[in-house]
């Protein structure tokens, strides 16, 4: 997965600009107050907006694409003619949502301004609002509403607030972590309880099976470019951006009947897939004996629909 090709162009272009050895410090300072579990510096520079765009960006386009395609799916054929991004950043959600929703409308909402200005570049339709959400006194329905990587940095998240602007769907995604899921299964479990409805990726809306210090999250790959690998320092072609997430909707849907929630264990014979059912956490066999079972477990993907 990487950014559609004209956003790229325009990342590079701004990074040339900043100057890589610069670009290269700001990423590195994002880097580590990212894995000290701190909130980044604010992006008020070109070095860090160039920073964010080149390392970021890619990772929360994937993790949006992924969990868009499968709410798409499963919503069918609801109409989605108007996205809210909360917390928008460079819009990387808005860019996912226009994958699946070529037509709508899009609305960005965010306080920093260094990232709108460049999200204006190649979302130049969208109307843009430059505020803190928690604090805008008015936010407008749309149909879907997406808060990517923005609800664990709101010191109070208005999660009532901000469900009552989705008419048909309201989608958070966090990091993969420990914290990122906590933010995820509170708000899971405060929209259950206000009547809405599961969509992805839980099978079903009862109480999370998954307790601490276990956590439920998938993984989208990124194909980094060569400016992704000299700004990261990195020797591989790829990473995995590891998130949660969680979809509800105003309506009821057919949620997938199981969710498999680890990578596939591959095993001489047998493949062993983790998966969350409506009755829990189960281990769901597949031996070479059964050909057929076998076979879909061999394409099994962690995050897919269970076989």
């Amino acid at each position: 997965m990487q950014l559609p090709p004209h956003v790229r162009e325009i990342v590079e272009r701004r990074a040339a600009e900043a100057g890589t050895a610069s670009v290269k410090r700001a990423a590195a300072e994002m880097s580590d107050a990212y894995r000290a579990g701190s909130n980044p510096p604010r992006i008020a520079t070109a070095e860090r907006t160039a920073a964010y765009l080149v390392t970021r960006m890619p990772a929360t386009y994937a993790a949006a694409r992924a969990v868009l395609r499968e709410t798409h799916r499963l919503l069918g054929g609801r109409e989605i003619a108007s996205v809210l991004d909360i917390g928008a950043g460079s819009g990387a959600a808005s860019l996912a949502a226009l994958e699946e929703y070529p037509a709508a409308a899009v609305t960005l909402v965010d306080r920093d301004r260094a990232l709108l200005d460049a999200a204006r570049e190649w979302l130049p339709r969208a109307r843009v609002f430059a505020e803190d959400v928690t604090r805008a006194l008015t936010l407008e329905p749309h149909d879907l509403a997406i808060l990517a990587y923005s609800a664990g940095e709101m010191a109070a998240l208005p999660l009532e607030r901000l469900w009552r602007v989705a008419r048909v769907a309201l989608i958070l995604i966090e990091a993969g972590t420990p914290r990122g899921f906590a933010v995820i299964r509170a708000a899971r479990s405060e929209l259950l309880a206000a009547g809405a409805h599961m969509i992805a990726p839980c099978p079903g809306g009862d109480a999370c099976p998954i307790v601490d210090p276990d956590w439920c999250h998938f993984a989208a790959r990124v194909e980094r470019t060569s400016l992704h690998r000299r700004i990261k320092g990195a020797e591989l072609g790829y990473e995995d951006e590891k998130y949660s997430y969680v979809a509800l909707g105003r309506e009821p849907v057919e949620p997938a009947a199981a969710r498999i929630v680890g990578r596939p264990r591959h095993y001489p014979g047998l493949i062993e897939l983790a998966t969350c059912t409506p009755e829990g956490l189960t281990t769901v066999r597949a031996s070479r004996r059964d050909r057929d079972r076998f076979r879909a477990a061999r394409h099994a993907e962690w995050g897919a629909p269970g076989i």
